[in-house]
């Protein structure tokens, strides 16, 4: 409107619907593709998310401690549980330790009721970050446990059997705020992710804490033949830290690839993961014609699988560095 004003117009159907007349204030916000997004009124804070969860005397508490992740994952910030007749001493202790893992904390409580809260300010985080943390806490594992395998290192191999539980706080954390910014576009702005990201994010994280999972199987192996006071052969030894090291490999391989849009790499670890594949059908022939306890012939399979496990998800991770590098730019 005449030589230095622009002018939005809005359409009649909407300031209706909003209940807008003259000289009510509006608010417009800019989002990553440079698209503009009007709000009626001034913008407001985003208003933290509720829910109560009602729980029966005779719910197991796998289902109690499940529906707090659902409802944590969901984005909901202030969770309230109720039971109809007390909390169970085995009830309170798991929604404890869930709580916990959670990055939440037990506001109220008494013998009917908890109200727990997240205190984190979604805004501030950083999704790559988290990711990053979250990869080198659990290659850090992944190299540690192959070690303990090698040396026979009970202590170690407990180490990184706990630290499984830290890489899952960072799994929930980060799955929550990709969620959220899956549905709420001014997360997903200030996140600097689109509708693809996240679903690429998801799938990612997903695998990383999958991988740290395998390598906790592999201690809990190693803690279970101690127990038995036995030892797998040391030539079989040898080629499980053999596999075990290119499987390794190949997920540091697969998780740079992804975050420096290296699709070359990415097509290395995916061929290479079929030569770890023969040399895995190798180990288990040995296994199976050297070891006679069937405690070790059985730790030598869980071990084996664990790592075999471990490449394929590298190598999920390497196709989805594959997909992001052929995604269409904004």
């Amino acid at each position: 409107m005449g030589r230095s004003s622009l002018v939005i117009s809005l359409p009649k159907y909407w300031t209706q619907l909003n209940e807008l007349k003259q000289g009510d204030v509006v608010s417009v916000a800019m989002n990553r593709d440079r698209s503009l997004v009007i709000f009626p009124g001034v913008k407001k804070e985003r208003e933290i998310e509720k829910i109560t969860l009602h729980i029966g005397e005779k719910d197991r508490i796998f289902q109690v401690i499940r529906s707090l992740i659902a409802c944590y994952l969901n984005g909901y910030s202030d969770i309230r549980l109720v039971s109809n007749k007390f909390f169970k001493a085995t009830q309170q202790r798991a929604i404890r330790d869930a709580v916990k893992k959670l990055y939440m904390r037990i506001m109220e409580a008494d013998t009917k009721q908890m109200r727990i809260i997240t205190l984190i300010e979604e805004s501030k985080a950083s999704i790559e970050v988290g990711i990053k943390r979250m990869f080198a806490l659990s290659s850090s594992m992944c190299k540690d446990v192959l070690l303990a395998l090698k040396n026979n290192n009970v202590e170690l191999a407990k180490t990184v059997y706990a630290l499984d539980d830290e890489v899952d706080h960072f799994s929930f954390l980060l799955l929550r705020l990709v969620r959220k910014a899956a549905t709420d576009p001014t997360l997903a702005n200030q996140f600097k992710l689109d509708a693809l990201d996240c679903l690429d994010y998801q799938t990612f994280i997903h695998r990383i804490e999958q991988i740290a999972d395998q390598a906790a199987n592999i201690a809990k192996s190693i803690i279970l033949l101690h127990g038995r006071k036995e030892r797998i052969s040391k030539n079989i030894v040898d080629k499980l830290y053999l596999a075990g090291t290119i499987a390794l490999e190949l997920y540091e391989k697969a998780v740079n690839s992804l975050f420096s849009n290296d699709i070359k790499a990415s097509e290395e670890v995916m061929v290479s993961k079929a030569n770890l594949e023969k040399l895995d059908q190798e180990i288990a022939s040995l296994a199976f014609l050297k070891e006679k306890s069937t405690t070790v012939i059985c730790a030598c399979c869980s071990i084996r699988d664990s790592i075999l496990r471990m490449a394929e998800f590298a190598a999920d991770i390497a196709e989805i560095a594959i997909d992001r590098f052929y995604k269409p730019s904004p």
